[in-house]
Formats: C-alpha cells, structure tokens, sequence
C-alpha cells in the first residue's frame, strides 16, 4: 500500500520516492514538483526549437548580404538542421533514463551557445566558406534532438490522467520556438541589438543595413540563464533510471514503427514545413515579403497542438488522426490549386497561404492526436506481450516503454525537417516547381489514413484507440 512520503525524501534534486499515480503523494508533493519541471523545460525547448530552424530565415537573407549562393544550395542549408537533428533524437530518446532529465535538459540546451554563436561570427565574414555554413546548420541540429529528451523526461513526470495535457503543453509551447523565431529573427536583423560588440551591419546594395548575426547571438542570453536554471531548478527520477537495453525492448513492438509512420505525416510535417515555408514562398511569390507571414505556420501549428489534446481525449487518438490525415489531403489539393502554374503565372498567394495555414493546424492537432495514442496501445499491448508481470511491474514498463516510443517516434518523424525542404530544391530544379514534391507529401497522407484506419480506428480494429 502506498504512503505518503516524507518531507526529506525528495529534498534535493533526486527524486528517490515519486508515485505520481498516488493520489495523497500526488498532491501534497507530486503535482508541485511536475509542475516546476515543466515549467522550466518549456522556455528551454523553445529555445532549442527556435536554434533549430533558424536557418529557414537566415538562408532567405544570404543573397542580400553577398552569399550567392545557388537555390538548391540554401535548400540544403535549410534541410541539413532537420537530418541532423532528426539523427540526434534517435540518440536523446534514450539519454534521460541514462543521465537524468536535469543533467540532460542543462547540458543539451548549453550545447546550443556553440551554433547560436557560429552563426552570429561566420555570417559577418564575407569569405565564410559554403563547408562552414554547412558545419554550421548541422549544429543546430543539436536543438531538434533535444525534443526526443524533452517529451520523455516529462512522461516520467505526471500520472496518466494529466500526461497527455502535460505533453501537449510541453510540446507545443516547445514548438512556438519556430514561430518565435521567423517572427524575432526579422526584427532583429535589422537593428544593432548588442551595439558595438555585435559586429557591424552588413550593406545592401540599395543602401539599406541588416545585422544578420543577430540571427544566432540574439537567442545567446537566453540559453545561458535557460540553462542555469535547468540545472538548479529541475530534478531527476531515480526509478526512471533504466539502460539503453532495458529501453531497446521497443525496437521488437509492431506499434512503434506504425507510429513511427503516423507521427512522420504529422510532426514530419510540421516541421518540415516550418523549415522549408520562408523559401517556398520566395521561389513561388518572389513579390511578397514572405517573412512578414513565414512566422504564422508554425504559430498556429503550435497553438493548435497545445489546444486540441482534449479533442482525442473526448473522441479518440485513432479516430481524430485518420480524420486530420484525410483533411490533410483535401488542404495539399487547395495548395496545388494556388501554385503559379501555365494558366496563372502569377498564382494566388493568399489562396496558397490560407491553404498552407489549415495545414499547418491540422499538423497541430495530429501531432497531439498521435502522442495521445502511443500510451493507450502500450497500456493495451504490454499486458498482452508480458502477462507474467505484477500490477507494479506492469506499470512500470507501460510507462518506460511508452516514455521511450514517444522519443523515439519524434526522432523519426523528426526527419521531415530534411526530407520536406529537400524534396522542394529537388522538384524545383527537376520541374521548376515544388508540385511533385507536395503530390508525394499526398500519397504520403493517403498511405498513412489508410494505416490508421486499418489499426487504430476502424469498429474491428486490433488495437482500437
């Protein structure tokens, strides 16, 4: 039977007795502690969301600032953060049972000060070499892994009651960074933000200024204090410690590379079209100044992921994601349809960015649609796999198993942030349009309705959810 724990036992920054699904324990104690912890990890997923794909804007400024470099080259500029950062996730998703959420939230968002301030030096050299940018936007790979880490160190955290709330918070306030960034980043590039040690601005040839360094020393501060008070104001969890090979037993359950796929069509697009918007929209649109709207994408993508989590809740993760994929269709349609093309050179971009707007909150409600999944099929499938187990021993493994498909899916689907922007240069360069790439995104989105439905959401499904 559990007790309630003494006010010593958690007094420093181990948790040596959490039992979040106790009641008493959970708010007298529980419920506070979880609450700072997310708190704190928030503003530092922010921050690594927005050092991440601060490339998607910086690369639109280059030609400006006598970077001449080719489409195809800025495309992999945008691109390369999102292979990289997808890789690295496959790495974090198992980091905080290994180190502890504490120590791993500290240490990988200080990290990003080696990026952030890479950036904020090379761009003001005009003889940076292409190699060095591209050193460069690997780096910021490093704020994409961090989401894997992140999602996982708060799963330990609540009771399942309010997990899927607490992890839609994290994520999409997490996610926000994107927005944060294309809206912050064309603000400051304008103006000499840390005076005279930030450089001097860079000339435009009709006489204008731009500070483009500002680009990556602008998030510098932030990520210090970020930082400090991950490592003072956070905890670990002892009884979340758990080895690489505890936590590999996922690489054998059918379901997690199903969700891999869904989460791919989901969170894959999100970012993916976060980091490939401000260009698309200056090949297609070249008249309008796109970062004046390239920032509400992913704002409402955010937002609608934060916002929507009860929507699966009342109805079902299975049902709302075949249903968001099957719309998902319908908005690609809508964006082909306001492309420039042959029978209207000049396009539609309002057209275009209304489409691109419901896309972008549909992303949001199945990104949150497909993590509310994942602990509902391990909650059904771990007792079936290992019925030997004890009520506590079953818990337990639910929830580490489940801890560890969520950060293992997003690092998957993670690789949207590569395949998406890569995908426009090459369609661009292949066509002269990005209409191949978007009908592939399409027979993507049908191939995973289709799966859904299948598995999750259909009256016989196997694993109804």
């Amino acid at each position: 039977m559990a007790t309630t724990a003494t006010p010593s036992a958690n007094s420093g920054y181990l948790l040596t007795d959490w039992r979040p699904e106790d009641p008493q324990f959970w708010d007298s104690e529980g419920k506070r502690i979880a609450t700072r912890n997310l708190w704190i990890s928030i503003p530092n997923l922010l921050l690594a969301f927005s050092v991440w794909m601060v490339w998607s804007v910086v690369v639109a400024k280059m030609p400006a600032i006598g970077f001449d470099f080719s489409v195809g080259e800025r495309f992999w500029l945008a691109a390369l953060p999102g292979l990289s950062g997808a890789t690295l996730r496959i790495f974090y998703s198992f980091m905080v049972p290994i180190f502890g959420g504490r120590k791993w939230t500290a240490i990988s968002t200080a990290s990003l000060l080696l990026p952030a301030l890479g950036i904020g030096f090379a761009v003001q050299n005009p003889e940076t070499s292409y190699v060095t940018f591209l050193i460069l936007a690997l780096m910021c790979g490093f704020g994409g892994g961090n989401f894997a880490s992140s999602m996982a160190n708060i799963a330990y955290f609540y009771p399942k009651k309010t997990k899927g709330n607490a992890l839609a918070l994290n994520a999409g306030l997490g996610n926000l960074g994107v927005s944060v960034m294309q809206f912050v980043v064309p603000v400051v590039i304008t103006m000499g933000v840390f005076g005279a040690i930030g450089g001097e601005p860079q000339q435009l040839s009709d006489g204008g200024q731009l500070f483009i360094q500002n680009a990556g020393f602008i998030w510098v501060p932030f990520l210090a204090v970020s930082a400090i008070a991950a490592w003072f104001g956070m905890n670990d969890i002892a009884d979340a410690k758990s080895s690489f090979s505890d936590q590999s037993v996922i690489f054998s359950r059918k379901h997690n590379w199903i969700m891999c796929v869904l989460y791919t069509g989901t969170f894959g697009s999100f970012i993916g079209y976060a980091a490939g918007f401000p260009l698309l929209m200056r090949t297609q649109f070249p008249e309008v100044d796109v970062l004046r709207y390239a920032f509400l994408g992913p704002l409402v993508g955010a937002l609608s992921r934060a916002a929507t989590g009860w929507i699966s809740d009342k109805f079902g993760g299975g049902r709302v994601t075949f249903w968001t994929f099957v719309a998902m269709i319908v908005a690609v349609l809508g964006v082909l349809q306001f492309l420039p093309s042959e029978a209207s050179p000049g396009g539609n971009f309002w057209g275009f960015f209304a489409c691109f707007m419901a896309l972008f909150f549909l992303t949001g409600v199945g990104n949150a649609s497909t993590f509310q999944m994942i602990p509902s099929i391990m909650k059904q499938e771990v007792p079936r796999l290992m019925p030997t187990l004890d009520a506590g021993a079953l818990q337990k493994q639910t929830e580490m198993e489940s801890a560890a498909i969520i950060a293992f899916t997003s690092a998957i689907a993670a690789y949207g942030a590569f395949f998406i922007p890569k995908l426009y240069g090459t369609s661009i360069a292949m066509t002269g349009a990005p209409n191949g790439a978007l009908w592939a995104f399409l027979g993507f989105y049908a191939v995973c309705a289709a799966i859904c439905w299948i598995f999750y959401s259909r009256k016989s499904a196997p694993v109804p959810c």
